[in-house]
């Protein structure tokens, strides 16, 4: 009786655990397809993501919303639609990174020249103050490579600000209010040091044509349609594929016309207007063509002017040249009277 009772209690255990085998072999089953379902939902959102950002880069695109274009974040850039011009034939793409051409400003008027280096100095300050000096020699190239590529203004301080009229900028410190802080002194003279190197000719080959860069806590979501040239500091560096990201797209020449350096004026965007708006617009158009209509079937009838006669000329009055009392209006035989008798 008592080896009966082992052997259920044995069966019994043998029974339970093989019931738990199996709802973990379910378990898994489950959650395995449950990722596979996830892993494949998340490449497809990817595939999808992959091919906007590929129709944004395209030229004359406009797939990139207000808030993609700007810079997302400090110490990131912001990005552009490509120019809608042709692409030259029988262009050969560059093979890995290529060194900028030495950014000149011969012929530039020495306004030019001053705004030029105070707007990179800002850039430079407020986007790479604590980089070393390769990292801020690499953020002034970013910079100059845009002011010489056509999707971009054709000036220094139109480069540094484009986008701040709208508060679309391209370097987040010309929106996000870190000028209203007054710079350290010996960080600003190093940040002048380093543009005064790149205007005059210096060139930060590491980073080759890059027009854009972000740091390592953000990845902004034109990264997965640009080519990464190099890592430098705390940003890393890129440039666009294809024609527009070789040396021949860089054809821009500096002509000058800085702008007055700092944020532009904001531009204040047309309301719509209201019905209560066209409305009065209409009624007045109707008004004023009634009022032509009534002034063109109204005949003139003519009004016959009497002529004014000449008024008679008054006698001219005499000239008094003589300063003498008047001659006595009396008679002569009173001119005596009054007189006491001799």
């Amino acid at each position: 009786m008592r080896v009966r009772l082992q052997t259920v209690r044995l069966m019994r255990r043998i029974w339970l655990a093989m019931v738990a085998v199996l709802l973990v072999i379910g378990a898994g089953m489950s959650a395995h397809a449950a990722l596979r379902v996830i892993s494949e939902r998340n490449a497809a959102r990817d595939r999808a993501m992959v091919a906007a950002d590929a129709r944004a880069a395209a030229p004359g695109s406009t797939a990139f919303a207000d808030q993609e274009t700007a810079a997302p974040a400090a110490g990131v850039t912001g990005t552009i639609d490509l120019p809608d011009l042709p692409i030259p034939a029988g262009v050969a793409l560059d093979s890995g990174v290529v060194p900028a051409r030495p950014f000149s400003m011969a012929g530039a008027s020495a306004i030019d020249r001053d705004r030029a280096r105070q707007c990179l100095t800002a850039a430079i300050y407020y986007e790479a103050a604590s980089e070393p000096d390769a990292g801020q020699q690499a953020v002034a190239q970013v910079i100059l490579n845009r002011a010489r590529h056509p999707a971009f203004p054709g000036t220094v301080c139109g480069v540094v600000y484009q986008g701040s009229e709208h508060a679309g900028c391209q370097f987040s410190f010309a929106c996000d209010g870190a000028m209203a802080r007054v710079p350290a002194r010996a960080a600003w003279v190093r940040a002048a040091r380093a543009a005064g190197m790149a205007l005059a000719g210096y060139v930060y080959a590491p980073v080759g044509l890059a027009t854009h860069y972000h740091t390592y806590a953000v990845t902004p979501a034109w990264n997965r349609s640009l080519v990464m040239t190099d890592v430098v500091g705390a940003h890393f560096f890129h440039r666009w594929k294809g024609y527009w990201g070789t040396s021949a797209a860089f054809n821009q020449r500096y002509v000058g016309g800085e702008p007055v350096p700092g944020p532009h004026r904001e531009i204040q965007p047309l309301a719509p207007p209201t019905p209560e708006m066209i409305a009065a617009a209409g009624a007045a158009a109707v008004a004023a063509a009634s009022a032509g209509k009534t002034t063109a079937a109204t005949p003139s009838v003519p009004v016959a002017v009497a002529k004014a006669s000449p008024m008679p000329s008054k006698p001219a009055a005499a000239v008094v040249t003589d300063m003498l009392p008047p001659e006595s209006q009396i008679l002569d035989r009173w001119k005596d009277s009054g007189k006491p008798l001799k």
